[in-house]
């Protein structure tokens, strides 16, 4: 094994047009420094943007790129200067993995509104080396974009953490609403709904699930513990819930209108947009809309920390790299990614394989995925 000092050779997989199609890559990992963390990847999550990236639907794809950023792995070497980790540790990599570290919003660990932020992938480093993600056989990542995963917690339970998990906690936190007792709206039941109503439901908040149709019904309250069901085009339903949430986590990847929501916050209520949409979106004012924030590293690190354990009933399936090419028709077809209104995760296992682990979200009543949370001034409810 290459120092951290040289260059090394790794292999991933690669979207190298906007075909979907990604087959084996051959590259070299980026420059290293004494602060960078060399990472064996075990699990990377498949995520709806990587379906955005790979197929080029914002308009900024480069090729080759290697998705992925979920990022699950082993540290297998360490810079001169890393503090943090040792060889051996289980490690997490999300979105991010640089920024100047000298600007206001760096300087108050909001790195994600750095203007030299730089994603982990499909960017570039500083010295012009194009970043690649967690399809890979392995990482080198700054050891500030690296977060600990818990002894005790499963790795393939870690890694939708990093992207999903921490898309619902890090506004819930911003905002001043992780307290038991809040009454929580999750517009959208797909990958980030799901997690939405388990970190709402975990930290003591009564949660309405709002869906256009009913057909998620049964997902929602007996699967995953939401108290009420609200189906938006029913407006004497909707008027009888105006004026209930202090907030609402908006997960829906499409333009729609946001005013039938709107009506249903508190005053001083929280609409809070998660969902990737690439188009522009209209709203009637008065209306105050604050910014939207993405994770960032602090926001996972105290998320993981804080989450005691998360017990999911997993039915695991592994895919061998043979059926790649299928596992990426499916999702472009939706026929995995939440199929019969379930959750489909994909990670990496065992690269040298190039196996895959579909994870799919127990349905059985009483098997659905549990939190538990330790709540700030009020640890009976925990």
């Amino acid at each position: 094994m290459g120092s951290l000092d040289t260059e090394r050779a790794t292999i991933g997989w690669a979207a190298k047009d906007p075909s979907g199609i990604l087959s084996p890559y051959t590259y070299t990992l980026r420059n290293t420094g004494a602060e960078d963390v060399y990472i064996k990847v075990l699990y990377c999550g498949i995520c709806h943007t990587d379906i955005h990236q790979i197929k080029n639907d914002l308009g900024m794809s480069n090729y080759p790129m290697v998705p992925g950023h979920e990022v699950v792995g082993e540290v297998k070497e360490v810079g001169s200067e890393v503090s943090n980790f040792k060889v051996g540790d289980k490690v997490g990599v999300g979105v991010l993995v640089g920024c100047c570290r000298n600007c206001r919003p760096c300087e108050a660990d909001v790195e994600q509104y750095c203007n030299k932020k730089i994603w982990s992938y499909n960017d570039v480093y500083t010295d012009g080396k194009p970043t690649q993600g967690g399809f890979a056989e392995s990482m080198v990542v700054d050891q500030k974009f690296v977060v600990k995963i818990p002894d005790g917690m499963a790795l393939e339970q870690a890694a939708p953490l990093l992207c999903a998990g921490v898309t619902v906690f890090s506004p819930l936190s911003h905002f001043g609403l992780k307290q038991s007792g809040l009454r929580g709206g999750i517009l959208g039941l797909g990958g980030v709904g799901h997690m939405g109503v388990l970190i709402a439901k975990a930290m003591g908040h009564h949660v309405t699930v709002i869906s256009s149709s009913d057909k998620k019904r049964v997902e929602a309250m007996e699967h995953l513990g939401a108290d009420q069901y609200l189906v938006s085009s029913d407006a004497t339903r909707m008027q009888e819930a105006a004026d209930s949430l202090d907030y609402i986590i908006d997960t829906v990847p499409a333009n729609h209108p946001l005013e039938p929501y709107l009506s249903l916050l508190k005053l001083d209520g929280k609409l809070i947009l998660t969902g990737v949409i690439n188009t522009p979106m209209q709203f009637l004012t008065p209306m105050v809309m604050l910014g939207k924030s993405l994770y960032l590293p602090l926001s996972i690190n105290d998320y993981i920390s804080r989450s005691n354990s998360i017990k999911t009933t997993l039915r695991i399936e592994t895919i061998q790299r043979t059926s790649m090419l299928l596992v990426m028709v499916a999702l472009f077809l939706t026929l995995f990614f939440f199929f019969l209104s379930q959750l489909l995760i994909f990670y990496f296992l065992s690269f040298p394989e190039f196996f895959f682990v579909g994870a799919i979200l127990c349905r059985e009543k009483g098997n659905h995925g549990e939190l538990h949370w330790e709540h700030e001034g009020d640890k009976g409810n925990a």
